[in-house]
């Protein structure tokens, strides 16, 4: 959730006279880092996933499960647990780390040091993720549970759902009808992010979700939950003079968004140049991976008629004015800006061939001096144009403390504002003076509600990206079309529903077949060492996932088709999946052609092949995603009305139920295969 300074943050009318010297100084310390390491080379694979829970405390007595708000309680002691676990066993890097989110509900867990590219870290995810859970929960109230929900189906309702109580009407920094301020993490930083995006916007934000119209939902809706007359922020009366959409769910404050949990994936790449490709190459999957992990179709008590929270986040934090979204003509503000700064991709990077001038094909407002700036320092076009475009926003947070830094040591301005750039995939320059290479943040997923459908997850992304860049496939389509499909991806069941664009033929020029693209590779790898990679000698297979493919140069009879459109078509889950024709295999099916290129011994392709058959199936529709597993559960539970309202009991039922899936002791095979149910017991 960004940089946890310790100082004290200003309110928003003081810090907005610092953006500029943010701005400028950022860029600063930005270039200190390209200087130094623009050149760097040769770094190994190195990842790690991030998990976000959600801790419930259950009232058996009144059948109501809730929010527990001792996140302060729970981390130190969390912390305390791990420092002597660290000091048993004389290390660290086999022991988790648990970290603050935003909501005070809320853990966020990493493993204690990076996976590398060998088999063994790659299997060794899921059993990771179980010791986390497991060392979380042991930890708790015995009626505490960590949930790793995407959203909290309560979560702002009227009356009782969060432990202890406390009522909305001292929200003093969202200022929010339904969430109050004690759901928010105390530290500094995100009350004040949470009251500087409402000051900046100028209102509330105001968040709008279809709502699933059942058969007795009344018509047209009007919701009778929102306390349409209280009368003690400014701000709230926006809802009955039209921030409340009819036959919509009604959110209107950071929480509701950012309380929210995910799954996201970190990789270190070779170097700049790989981690460019990597970072084009997952823009086009981002809606893919959103709509195959989709999770959250409950929200404030209601079933929605979405299946993710992407939207949610996004206009959670949506601090643009009037004049930046479009609705006022531009007067105090410099740029309109089409999306919020919690949004998908909106430029490609790569200078590989690959990627054409016709891909950028969206509005993405740029800063041209700090544009200028870093193309006089000697930054490529491309590289500056993404910087430029990130830095047309304010920093939302600045310490007093923190306002004069040393550029060549720290790089905390810089991160002020890239860290509050919330897109699909971040492209991570390494921290100041930090032996940690250029990056790249898969953010999409929707966290799942159990440690095996996460690892499959992460381990499918993992070994997609392998395959990307050993078979050098080309993915781009115009940046218009994948926002194109995050916004299907969204949709009910849009897995089975919708149609997504994807390219055609993602081989480069040469041979097409998946067979033969493996001979077409680069004969003589490079290690991150600079010497060849070092294979079975008996095979000729690789040991490990690795990072430091050569770009093989534009070929010859690399002719560009006379128009972009004619690169790729809309297809079903399915076909992008398992492959349409004879051109285009299914991202599945590259992923089973990479394995062909490793040494993986039968026990371990056997787990693999576990992990992608969640991924088959879940794209078949012959196991449900989280979230139809979810809207089915409450809509054919026996309290329900048929009136789209999820009251305390189902809630209440419901978290039980996704417990006990978790736990292994209640089957879901319409959900969760037997060898993942399996594992859990």
């Amino acid at each position: 959730m960004g940089l946890l300074s310790l100082g004290t943050p200003l309110v928003w009318d003081e810090a907005k006279q610092y953006a500029d010297h943010v701005r400028s100084h950022g860029i600063t310390q930005f270039l200190h880092i390209w200087d130094r390491v623009k050149d760097r080379c040769g770094d190994e694979l190195l990842w790690g996933d991030e998990i976000e829970y959600m801790v419930a405390v259950f009232d058996d007595q009144e059948k109501n499960a809730k929010l527990s708000l001792r996140q302060t309680e729970i981390l130190a002691k969390l912390q305390a647990i791990v420092n002597d676990i660290v000091s048993d066993r004389g290390e660290s890097d086999s022991v988790p780390t648990f970290h603050p989110e935003y909501g005070r509900f809320m853990l966020e867990s990493t493993p204690g040091s990076p996976y590398t590219g060998e088999l063994r870290d790659l299997l060794s995810v899921e059993s990771n993720m179980r010791y986390r859970r497991h060392l979380a929960r042991k930890y708790l109230k015995p009626n505490e549970i960590p949930f790793t929900m995407t959203s909290f189906p309560r979560m702002g309702v009227p009356g009782v759902f969060t432990e202890p109580y406390y009522d909305p009407i001292d929200a003093v920094s969202s200022h929010s009808l339904f969430l109050p301020e004690e759901i928010t993490n105390p530290h500094a930083r995100f009350p004040t992010l949470t009251a500087n995006i409402r000051r900046r916007r100028g209102s509330k934000v105001a968040i709008n979700l279809p709502l699933f119209i059942d058969t007795h939902t009344p018509r047209p809706f009007v919701d009778p939950t929102i306390p349409w007359q209280r009368n003690v922020y400014p701000e709230d009366s926006e809802a009955k003079k039209g921030a409340a959409l009819i036959d919509h769910i009604y959110m209107d404050a950071m929480g509701f968004g950012m309380g929210c949990s995910c799954l996201q994936i970190t990789f270190q790449a070779c170097n700049i140049t790989e981690a460019r490709r990597l970072y084009d190459a997952l823009i086009p999957v981002a809606p893919l991976m959103l709509a195959l992990t989709a999770a959250s179709p409950l929200y404030r008590g209601y079933i929605a008629d979405v299946d993710c929270r992407w939207d949610v986040v996004s206009a959670s934090v949506d601090d643009r004015t009037e004049e930046e979204r479009g609705l006022k003509p531009l007067k105090e503000n410099r740029f309109r800006i089409p999306k919020s700064r919690y949004a998908s991709v909106s430029l490609y990077i790569s200078e590989y061939w690959m990627n054409q001038p016709a891909y950028n094909d969206i509005d993405a407002p740029y800063d041209s001096a700090i544009f200028e700036r870093l193309r006089k320092h000697g930054v490529d076009e491309l590289l500056s144009k993404h910087i430029a475009h990130l830095f047309i926003r304010d920093p939302l947070v600045i310490f007093s403390e923190s306002i004069d830094q040393d550029d060549t040591t720290s790089n905390d301005h810089f991160e002020n504002i890239q860290s509050t750039n919330w897109q699909t995939l971040r492209f991570k320059p390494p921290p100041a003076n930090s032996p940690i290479g250029w990056r790249v943040e898969f953010r999409p997923m929707e966290v799942q509600m159990t440690d095996f459908e996460n690892a499959a997850f992460s381990v499918f992304v993992v070994l997609l990206s392998r395959a990307i860049l050993h078979f050098n496939l080309n993915l781009y389509i115009p940046i218009s079309k994948v926002d194109e499909n995050m916004a299907r991806a969204q949709k009910r069941d849009a897995v089975h529903a919708q149609k997504f664009y994807f390219r055609k033929d993602v081989f480069p020029p040469g041979p097409s077949q998946p067979s033969s693209v493996v001979s077409s590779c680069p004969s003589t790898p490079v290690s991150e060492h600079g010497g060849p990679i070092l294979v079975n000698g008996v095979n000729g297979k690789e040991k490990k996932l690795r990072n430091c493919y050569p770009l093989p140069p534009k070929p010859d009879d690399a002719a560009l088709p006379a128009a972009v459109e004619d690169e790729y078509e809309e297809m079903t889950m399915e076909e992008i999946m398992n492959g349409k024709g004879a051109s285009f295999p299914g991202l599945l099916n590259l992923v089973y052609t990479y394995l062909e290129t490793l040494d993986v011994d039968e026990e371990s392709a056997q787990r693999i092949e576990e992990y992608l058959d969640l991924v088959r199936r879940r794209t078949n529709g012959s196991l449900q995603t989280a979230a139809s597993w979810i809207r089915n559960f409450v809509r054919s539970h026996p309290a329900y009305k048929y009136d789209s309202v999820v009251s305390q009991e189902i809630n209440y039922d419901l978290l039980v139920a996704v417990d006990e899936i978790e736990r292994g002791v209640r089957k879901a095979p319409d959900f969760l295969p037997e060898h993942g149910a399996r594992a859990r017991q």
